[in-house]
């Protein structure tokens, strides 16, 4: 038999009878203790959100509900069924939501990681003319330093707003390739010292991997027609 879903109050650890801000505020608190920067993995993450998905909507969550038998009287379900009004207000507030993200997330976040990029062949070009120059390897340093600076900012803004509902297939898809270009400018820090050749070829390979996912975004990011 397939294993049932876990329990989306059991995964937040929350009551039944929980208010929405306090499922927001669990889901976010769990969310910084469990992100992959700080010792979690991705599966715990995707649990976390798919409860979230659950019980921040009120419809889902009073389906859930109903079917897992709580009480009838939980705040899910004191509010009623919604009018096709409200179904629209609703849909609307969630377009909104989405387009807030986007705006402030996203595009400044595809922005920086562009920054780390795109220079990165004409960095690797000029180091590869003389590998035990000082100056052309002190200029390879200053672009990984400031591109870590660029990432540090990455990964402020992605956690500054929970990824709406609707995209969290994008939103994992750009935790991904953020990923990608920290576990890159690692390796070529590894390869500025002691210059083994397969850092080097790590970090080029893992940057060629992150361009790919971006440019990948930036078609899902079209498709969403927002």
């Amino acid at each position: 038999m397939p294993k049932a879903a876990p329990d989306p109050y059991q995964v937040l650890g929350v009551a039944p009878l929980a208010t929405a801000a306090e499922i927001k505020a669990a889901y976010r608190a769990l969310v910084k203790r469990h992100h992959p920067d700080t010792g979690g993995d991705d599966q715990t993450i995707l649990e976390l959100n798919a409860a979230w998905e659950v019980l921040r909507d009120v419809d889902r969550r009073r389906r859930h509900d109903q079917l897992r038998g709580g009480p009838a009287g939980s705040v899910a379900s004191a509010a009623g069924g919604a009018s096709p009004c409200q179904s629209r207000r609703r849909a609307v507030d969630q377009d909104s939501e989405l387009g807030q993200w986007l705006q402030l997330v996203y595009a400044p976040i595809d922005r920086l990681l562009g920054q780390v990029i795109n220079p990165f062949p004409a960095q690797l070009r000029a180091l590869s003319a003389d590998p035990y120059d000082d100056q052309l390897m002190e200029a390879f340093c200053a672009y990984l330093e400031q591109s870590q600076a660029r990432l540090e900012k990455v990964v402020g803004l992605y956690r500054s707003r929970a990824c709406p509902a609707s995209a969290q297939g994008f939103g994992l898809s750009l935790y991904h390739c953020l990923s990608q270009v920290q576990d890159a400018l690692a390796e070529l820090e590894r390869y500025t010292m002691g210059y083994v050749d397969s850092y080097l070829h790590d970090g080029r390979e893992m940057l060629r991997e992150a361009k790919r996912r971006r440019s990948r975004l930036q078609e899902e990011r079209r498709r969403l027609d927002l």
